[in-house]
């Protein structure tokens, strides 16, 4: 979306980032214990409002774009804003915060001289 001249900004969703090597370490932890069954999901340490982890992305390169405020219809955009894509009752959380990740892949490295 950074990409676009205005970014579309659905009110009201709320998202839980977890990060890539907190889902493996899960699955490995998972997969080398006893069968389980059905396990709690795994959801990211913080809930954002999607626009937060939007501005967060285009201030970490150093971008800015106009919000487009938009509405998600129907059942699913309810269901969204009611939070029932988040796990807010669970222990079950990954480590690694947005802002974490933002710093390590939006950061330029220093390049060793040659």
């Amino acid at each position: 979306m950074a990409r676009l001249p205005v970014v579309p900004a659905p009110g009201g969703l709320r998202l839980q980032p977890v990060d890539p090597r907190d889902v493996a370490a899960r699955l490995l932890e998972l997969t080398l214990a006893a069968p389980a069954g059905r396990v709690a999901d795994l959801a990211g340490p913080r809930v954002h409002p999607l626009d937060e982890l939007v501005r967060g992305y285009l201030a970490a390169r150093g971008m800015r774009r106009p919000f487009l405020p938009v509405r998600i219809p129907g059942r699913a955009g309810a269901a969204y804003r009611a939070g029932a894509n988040l796990n807010l009752d669970t222990a079950d959380r990954g480590h690694r915060t947005w802002e974490a990740y933002l710093d390590e892949q939006l950061t330029p490295t220093a390049v060793a001289p040659a």
